[in-house]
């Protein structure tokens, strides 16, 4: 009797308990099998896949974030090189024109200027932009306005002393944004015959057509 009690207590004392995890291998086992698989699986090991799941997912868009942000990077660091490379080109060309036509007769470069923004080419309405802009500076530098700039000088002028000043102004933004933005500026055929009418204007106003 004794005998008997301690097989059932050893055999109870070595069945082994319900494992708690998730077997990716025995549930394949099961399917192939044909049985079920809610043997194969506990909701602790459900948890347990879902966490490292969860880790890889996280683990991933970090990598993915730093990529992009890399790119992004990278692309902001090209393009800011890009509009360096073409306001100096932009300036140069003012510098080059400045050299060969200062001096000249202004009635002969407003010619140009006039030319240049009847073409078709976007490039010549720009061009003719920055030539009525290299004008205005002369200009107001003949006529003693202070200051180391267009922009300053226009700043030396009272609204009473020039009445196309706001003219002057809204023209000299526009040559401003062909300068600074390069090709990232869309200059259309219609502002860039208004821009010049304002030139015209202030040019007017001076006594220069």
């Amino acid at each position: 009797m004794q005998d008997t009690a301690f097989v059932a207590s050893t055999t109870a004392s070595t069945t082994p308990f319900p494992t708690v995890g998730f077997d990716i291998f025995a549930v394949i086992g099961q399917l192939f099998s044909g049985n079920g698989v809610a043997d194969a699986i506990t909701y602790g090991g459900i948890f347990s896949f879902l966490s490292v799941l969860w880790t890889i997912i996280i683990g991933l868009s970090y990598l993915v974030s730093i990529l992009f942000l890399t790119l992004y990077v990278y692309a902001s660091v090209r393009k800011s090189l890009d509009l360096e490379m073409q306001t100096q080109a932009l300036r140069d060309e003012e510098k080059l024109y400045s050299q060969l036509y200062r001096g000249s007769a202004k009635s002969n470069r407003l010619e140009d200027v006039f030319t240049h923004s009847e073409s078709s080419n976007p490039n010549d309405w720009k061009l003719a932009i920055i030539e009525a802009d290299i004008i205005l500076d002369e200009i107001l530098k003949q006529q003693g306005y202070a200051g180391n700039s267009l922009g300053e000088r226009l700043k030396s002028i009272a609204p009473s002393q020039l009445e196309s000043l706001q003219d002057a102004w809204e023209a000299h933004k526009v040559r401003n944004n062909i300068a600074h933005q390069g090709a990232d500026f869309i200059l259309t055929k219609r502002l860039a015959q208004e821009t010049i009418t304002k030139y015209q204007r202030v040019f007017t106003e001076f006594g220069v057509t």
